[in-house]
């Protein structure tokens, strides 16, 4: 009986997570509301799906509004032009605008070295029309123990991206070692709340998985380096659903030769 629970247990907190996951997914300035995706250079241009001119250089992106025209940045309604001051690599901040009964929010981002505009429009087809991702049954047989081997030194490690000729530069702290039918390791990346990231593609990728990567958040090694791997818990990145991601792809090392049949499969 015990045992029952404990798997109803795991079943119902797996669900739980699963459905707080496509909530935010199809939340209503999530990634699937993104229209374009708008890389910025010298010149000033005009987009369809947002307000004004827009512009970048070494001095960060800016804004030229029409007037008439508005957006709230960090709470604080703006006109005119704004410069939004140089961007971190991998960061960005959202700025409001309303157009007509529609509210609009526009991320401004650096990527791979260039600065993006994202608008997120609610009403995008890709976000109405959106019907869920399914998932393999949770099982217990794809939640293995890992040991997390430091390296001496973090390491900045270079991956690809899906879209061409980008490239993204993540902090490597260790190898997660495991077994899994046959032993195994995976490169992670540090993650949120002190935990680590890994992405990483295996034998369904292209057949039942999206082929490009899968995502993994993996909980902080206890002092002696062990921690737990749910493969259940794996997940699709934006660029499974939208042209408008610029998701990194995974290192070489992380391409398992073992169908991890668990997590997220491709979208419906």
């Amino acid at each position: 009986m015990t045992t029952s629970t404990t798997a109803a247990d795991r079943t119902a907190a797996w669900t739980a997570w699963h459905a707080a996951h496509e909530a935010a997914r199809a939340d209503e300035h999530g990634f699937l509301a993104i229209t374009s995706i708008r890389w910025l250079g010298a010149e000033p241009e005009r987009f369809d799906d947002a307000p004004g001119t827009w512009s970048t250089s070494a001095d960060g992106p800016v804004v030229v509004l029409d007037d008439g025209q508005s957006i709230v940045v960090d709470g604080v309604e703006v006109t005119g032009t704004h410069r939004f001051g140089p961007l971190p690599e991998r960061s960005g901040t959202n700025v409001v605008w309303q157009d007509g009964d529609e509210t609009v929010v526009i991320e401004v981002a650096r990527r791979g070295g260039s600065d993006v505009v994202r608008p997120r429009h609610p009403g995008n087809p890709t976000r109405t029309g959106y019907t869920g991702t399914p998932a393999y049954e949770p099982t217990p047989d794809f939640v293995v123990e890992a040991h997390f081997e430091p390296f001496d030194e973090p390491r900045s490690v270079t991956v690809g991206s899906v879209v061409d000729g980008l490239q993204h530069v993540y902090e490597a702290p260790g190898v997660l070692t495991f077994d899994l039918d046959g032993p195994r390791s995976l490169l992670a990346f540090n993650g949120y709340g002190g935990g680590l990231l890994v992405l990483f593609r295996d034998r369904t990728s292209g057949v039942t998985t999206y082929a490009a990567n899968r995502s993994l958040d993996v909980p902080a090694p206890d002092a002696d380096g062990r921690t737990t791997i749910d493969f259940n818990r794996a997940t699709n990145l934006p660029c499974a659903y939208t042209p408008h991601a610029t998701c990194p792809l995974p290192p070489a090392e992380n391409h398992l030769d073992v169908a991890v049949e668990a997590g997220e499969r491709l979208p419906a």
